[in-house]
């Protein structure tokens, strides 16, 4: 049996596809795979700010509509990328075990955000991350970085910033992680939705459906769920400035933590839910209700 894996051509995508067929592999010996590149729309925009260019979606709608279409088996996605609402016909079929979902501070002579100068520039393409920093230092000075994680390890190297945050997971996959100034603290910087977790996406229909959730883990997956949960009820998507955190703890008792940030950081609503495993969908909108009956709505244009 051959099945064909579509995925983008980054080096953090590629990591993260030979991890999805590595993990296929070690449970199924009797299968090759044949991995098909798909550029999409968020390859082809490489300078313009995410925000403005289209937001969630831009690094999967391609690929997915070649899975629809059934000219790839499945996806592999960073999930965080990965639209609420799935292109029709779609389910997301897989979520391996999530890396660690934080974000990290990478600085020119290894300083902490803390020991940052006044008026340091620090690089990120995140509305999100961008407003976290304002909120917890509004003396930063904040500036658009896109690129590969070559790239933007290059551009801080190069001067171009003082310091850049990164999630943590992307720099793991790639090897990167002795770069790590600092891990940023889940109470101050919450991470976007689902990231630190790769989805694997397949046709509702797909015969071979349970070879892929075979990888599923489950912890990881309904962490997930809640996330999405909420992120679709509150709206906004990359448009608005967001972050999320699940845990999980006494077994199956999963919680969710989130805020809602104006644009400059200067305000942050923060809600918070739980709930079992079996009600997950319920728990990530309720967190979002919380934080839209605390004022959120101002955030999102509402």
């Amino acid at each position: 049996m051959k099945l064909v894996v579509g995925t983008r051509g980054s080096k953090l995508a590629m990591a993260q596809t030979n991890h999805v067929i590595s993990l296929l592999r070690d449970r199924f010996n009797n299968i090759d795979f044949e991995v098909k590149v798909i550029k999409t729309k968020g390859d082809k925009l490489k300078d313009a700010p995410l925000a403005k260019i289209g937001g969630k979606g831009i690094f999967v709608k391609e690929i997915d509509e070649a899975v629809a279409q059934g000219r790839v088996d499945f996806a592999v996605h960073s999930m965080k990328d990965v639209p609420t609402k799935l292109h029709r016909g779609l389910v997301l079929a897989a979520v391996p075990t999530r890396e660690d979902p934080c974000d990290v501070l990478i600085s020119r002579g290894n300083k902490g955000l803390d020991e940052l100068a006044k008026g340091s520039i620090i690089g990120t393409s995140s509305l999100r991350r961008r407003a976290e920093i304002l909120h917890f230092r509004d003396d930063m000075v904040v500036k658009d970085l896109r690129g590969n994680v070559d790239t933007r390890l290059r551009k801080l190297r190069q001067g171009y910033y003082d310091a850049i945050i990164m999630a943590k997971a992307g720099l793991r996959r790639l090897g990167f992680e002795e770069n790590i100034t600092q891990e940023l603290p889940l109470d101050v910087f919450l991470p976007a939705v689902g990231q630190g977790a790769i989805a694997v996406v397949a046709r509702e229909t797909y015969e071979n459906m349970p070879i892929l959730q075979a990888i599923n883990h489950r912890e990881s997956f309904f962490r997930v769920v809640a996330e999405r949960a909420f992120l679709e009820r509150v709206g906004g998507g990359c448009q608005v400035p967001m972050g999320a955190h699940t845990s999980v703890r006494k077994g199956d008792l999963l919680n969710i933590k989130a805020a809602v940030f104006s644009e400059d950081g200067s305000q942050r609503i923060d809600a918070e839910a739980a709930g079992g495993f079996d009600e997950a969908d319920e728990v990530g909108k309720r967190c979002a209700e919380k934080l839209l009956e605390r004022g959120a709505t101002e955030f999102l244009g509402a």
